[in-house]
């Protein structure tokens, strides 16, 4: 950090948005698979719940890390305020007395 400027050591950018566009279109494309795949009814549902499970627990641990992450820039965000805070203080005050 220099002069008073944020700079990021995570550059994610459009990351998390190709992420979930990957997410969608593997998922999609895992569904049109199983469902032209030759299996019985009852297999297909058994396969199709194991992939949903594995989806919606995929799916808590991004959400988990995203909550993670935005605690973090949070937290982040509170200290660079109170550094603001500590500084600016002082200097408001003498701009009143003086």
């Amino acid at each position: 950090m220099r002069g008073g400027e944020y700079e990021s050591s995570e550059d994610n950018g459009g990351l998390g948005i190709a992420v979930t566009f990957l997410l969608i279109g593997l998922g999609a494309g895992a569904i049109v698979g199983l469902l032209l795949a030759p299996k019985t009814g009852k297999q297909l549902r058994k396969e199709l719940r194991g992939r949903y499970d594995d989806a919606r627990d995929a799916m808590e641990d991004f959400a988990s890390d995203a909550k993670v992450r935005v605690e973090e820039v949070l937290d982040r965000g509170s200290e660079m305020a109170e550094k603001v805070r500590d500084k600016v203080g002082p200097l408001a005050e003498r701009m009143r007395k003086g």
